[in-house]
């Protein structure tokens, strides 16, 4: 298991560089949000389904009732969280909403204890917590701004419980199923029920003009594709709580998108919060890895 985690830590970095550029491009779309996150994940479909049929159709037989129900599960609460998620981004600003959506070690921690009984090391804990104290700083601005920023920041909350909740479910079923079949069945899932929530809200499919649609398919590529896909194949070597804390890096990797695209200021206690996360995130890697090679010297 161990020779695979190399591979898996190459999945997040890459998932963390493109997963950052998702608040940006749901901005530059200017589309109501459940129409975004329906195109996204729908666009998402398209894209695999040749390589589904050709490769990975037959591995359906094969799957439990309780895989199917788990990664049915696991779609519906991605998708829940993409909407929440970008409805969010209507009232407060880019760093703050994903920010607020990456606090997920609070809840993954939690999660994973209460499922898969993952102990935790008190530095394993601190270093975790320090990255989650720098990410409350870089919001700490809009909870002072106005109302609308803070509803918007109770809604990037709530859209960061519901995809931990996804992960926690991709974890127990990825051990038995491919990458392909397991985000294909999830990404198809969300998909639908994106649609039903699209014809129950009233949002239109129609009409949106030719850059509308590039930031879709680029939405489906960048953050979902290479993105959410990259973390569906590390969470087969490592945790929830792992990915959880490491996808932390995404609110500097996205506030920096957000200067240079939209002029929103990187503020003195963005900055002093990023510094934060950072230190955070490197010491909880470097102590996780410590743990890992002294279980292999027991088990050894």
């Amino acid at each position: 298991m161990s020779a695979n985690l190399p591979k898996a830590y190459l999945a997040l970095v890459i998932g963390i560089i493109t997963v950052s550029s998702s608040a940006i491009l749901v901005k530059l779309a200017d589309a109501p949000s459940g129409i975004t996150a329906f195109y996204r994940i729908f666009f998402t479909v398209l894209i695999m389904t040749p390589l589904f049929l050709f490769k990975h159709v037959r591995e359906l037989k094969a799957i439990t009732k309780k895989d199917w129900l788990f990664s049915s599960v696991s779609g519906v609460f991605l998708a829940l969280h993409f909407v929440l998620w970008f409805e969010s981004l209507k009232f407060t600003s880019v760093a703050s909403s994903v920010v607020l959506v990456t606090l997920q070690p609070i809840f993954a921690f939690i999660g994973t204890y209460l499922f898969f009984k993952e102990k935790f090391t008190f530095r394993s804990v601190v270093s975790a917590l320090l990255a989650v104290i720098g990410s409350v700083i870089i919001s700490w601005g809009d909870f002072r701004v106005s109302g609308l920023a803070l509803w918007g920041d109770i809604l990037a909350l709530i859209a960061c419980l519901l995809v931990t909740i996804y992960f926690l479910f991709g974890q127990e079923v990825r051990s038995r199923m491919s990458l392909v079949t397991y985000t294909y069945i999830v990404y198809f899932v969300s998909s639908i029920t994106l649609l039903v929530y699209v014809l129950l809200s009233g949002e239109p499919f129609l009409p949106y003009n030719a850059k509308q649609w590039g930031y879709f398919i680029l939405l489906a590529i960048f953050p979902t594709l290479l993105g959410h896909t990259l973390f569906n194949y590390a969470l087969r070597w490592v945790s929830t709580s792992l990915i959880s804390v490491t996808i932390l890096f995404e609110p500097i990797g996205a506030s920096i998108l957000a200067y240079y695209i939209f002029q929103e200021m990187i503020l003195s206690h963005q900055l002093i919060g990023g510094v934060i996360v950072i230190a955070g995130i490197c010491l909880f890697l470097l102590w996780k890895k410590k743990e890992v090679v002294l279980i292999e010297n027991k088990i050894a």
